[in-house]
């Protein structure tokens, strides 16, 4: 039997691709523990038949927004990654563990820390062995699996506010609002005798864990935190193309040079450019 023909009889067993396959969209899925994000994705790509991708990992013991990219939207993960996030995080006081939380080795010290204060503003942060930051090819969680130890990286990190919202006893919360890949484990750890006994991500940018459903949103709204130009029909066409278009409709919108646009006609995100000059150079095409 000719592939083709294969091909044909096995889509048609599998039914119409769904409307995610086509159009693109974000999800906005709340993770639970116990589970990897990539779990997630796997789950979400085999229950819709469609390609699927995360903005921004989630440790497995950790709770919160997720956000998978569906279809098309698995190319705009750039813009997403580096997008603010704000947890809520449960400190047990007391208490120490070789990972930063409560999946590691515990030790239990009985010094409650006086001072319930986080650091905020530019600090940094050394990546943990646990992460999935790769030193010498290799992930350095494989690493640490097999007991190795190896010096890690250093990064500098935004704390922009870590408040305390509430101590008793052996345990405190915390709400911290930080750049992306700050490591927030590494930050209660710095009470000294504390872990991170439970994380939720609560908000990546302006996308909230309260939002979450089982039906994705479209690109151009998770988008909506960009710059975005208005496109007629015929330049609408010329992006889809990948021609650039003028730029002057930006003037006083704030978007300086290299900045990422969003390039929209009739309510549809069409591409995502980036100023050059003048013109607005499409970087990443969905139409």
């Amino acid at each position: 039997m000719p592939r083709s023909r294969r091909s044909s009889e096995r889509a048609a067993e599998r039914g119409p691709r769904p409307r995610d396959a086509d159009s693109g969209g974000v999800l906005l899925c709340d993770k639970p523990a116990g589970v990897t994000s990539h779990d997630v994705v796997e789950r979400v790509r085999r229950e819709r038949g469609v390609k699927a991708g995360h903005a921004g990992t989630l440790d497995p013991f950790a709770t919160g927004l997720l956000l998978v990219l569906l279809g098309r939207a698995t190319r705009l993960q750039r813009y997403l990654l580096g997008l603010s996030k704000t947890y809520r995080a449960v400190a047990r006081l007391g208490w120490r563990s070789s990972t930063g939380d409560r999946d590691g080795e515990l030790s239990h010290t009985g010094r409650i820390p006086e001072r319930l204060e986080l650091p905020t503003g530019r600090i940094e942060q050394r990546v943990p062995m646990t992460s999935a930051v790769r030193v010498g090819g290799e992930r350095l969680y494989k690493r640490a699996h097999r007991g190795e130890e190896v010096e890690t990286p250093v990064r500098q990190v935004e704390v922009a506010r870590a408040e305390l919202l509430a101590a008793s006893g052996e345990r405190a919360e915390f709400e911290i609002e930080c750049s992306s890949g700050t490591y927030v484990r590494t930050l209660i750890a710095t009470l000294e005798d504390a872990y991170c006994e439970r994380l939720r991500r609560t908000a990546i940018g302006p996308l909230r864990v309260a939002d979450a459903s089982d039906e994705p949103i479209d690109a151009g709204e998770a988008l909506a935190f960009l710059p975005g130009r208005s496109l007629t029909a015929d330049e609408a066409e010329k992006v889809a193309n990948g021609v650039a278009v003028d730029a002057a409709a930006l003037n006083g919108s704030g978007a300086g040079e290299g900045d990422p646009i969003r390039m929209v006609h009739d309510g549809r995100l069409v591409a995502v450019a980036r100023r050059r000059g003048d013109v607005l150079r499409p970087e990443v095409v969905l139409a």
